[in-house]
């Protein structure tokens, strides 16, 4: 009965192991499963309650045998404009990817995306739940943004911002929004103004259409903060590793 206890611990879910092998998160490695890209010994897996055991068992997604790590990576990279973030680009842009350091275990990639032309935090990771939680509006992780707009909007056109506007024909969860100083390393240009907004959802395009819903275009944008994790001084184009304090902070929030 011991040896069948133990037996039984070694198996766990697919979907878990998949994410821990960094196939994304546990909804991501459901959709390799339903769709048949995943076999287990040389047999094809499309089942959701399917276990396996990850020493013992051969598992396979398209054709390729999984990798899993017991290191778990957590980046932080400041990103300069006219960068993609991307793992690859079909046009043969430079990618984020170029900027992290060799020798990093499989599958660290960036969670959530920054738009060509915006700068700032972007977090790195191998843990496909930490990336899918973070990433999800449902935690409600705040993203702090720094944007340089044309003119100076006025106290009605902040309030609209912090109220919610309409973006592609749906409204924007309250914000917070406040002029401000640009950040360390930028200027304000003669015409131009410096807000401060944070928000909690993760919308293609949103601060640069929030701002010109308010009749505002951001010329420059820079996301500072996500959580309580902090862009600081951190130099363009330079990566450094997120604190364990940094790392146990987000997943109380995401609820890891």
């Amino acid at each position: 009965s011991r040896a069948r206890a133990c037996t039984a611990r070694m198996r766990e879910r697919l979907q878990k192991i998949l994410a821990r092998a960094g196939h994304g998160s546990r909804r991501s490695a459901e959709t390799l499963i339903t769709a048949g890209r995943v076999r287990v010994n040389g047999a094809v897996v499309s089942e959701l309650g399917a276990q396996a055991d990850p020493d013992a068992d051969r598992i396979e997604v398209d054709g390729k045998l999984i990798e899993l790590t017991a290191e778990r990576v957590y980046l932080v990279l400041n990103k300069p404009p006219g960068i993609v973030t991307t793992a690859s680009d079909p046009q043969g842009r430079r990618t984020v990817m170029s900027l992290l350091p060799p020798g990093l275990p499989p599958h660290v990639l960036p969670v959530g995306r920054l738009d060509r032309d915006t700068e700032g935090l972007l977090l790195f990771t191998n843990d496909g739940e930490f990336a899918h939680r973070l990433a999800h509006p449902r935690f409600e992780i705040e993203k702090e943004y720094y944007a340089m707009v044309d003119g100076v909007p006025s106290p009605e056109a902040l309030e609209q911002l912090r109220r919610g506007v309409v973006i592609e024909g749906h409204a924007t969860a309250p914000a917070r929004a406040s002029m401000t100083r640009p950040p360390a390393g930028y200027d304000t240009r003669d015409g131009h103004a410096w807000l401060q907004l944070v928000i909690h959802e993760g919308r293609k395009r949103q601060i640069r259409l929030m701002t010109a819903a308010v009749g505002h275009q951001t010329r420059t944008l820079v996301r500072t903060r996500i959580g309580e994790v902090l862009l600081g001084r951190l130099a363009r184009g330079t990566v450094r590793p997120l604190s364990k304090r940094e790392v146990d902070t987000l997943n109380r929030a995401i609820g890891l």
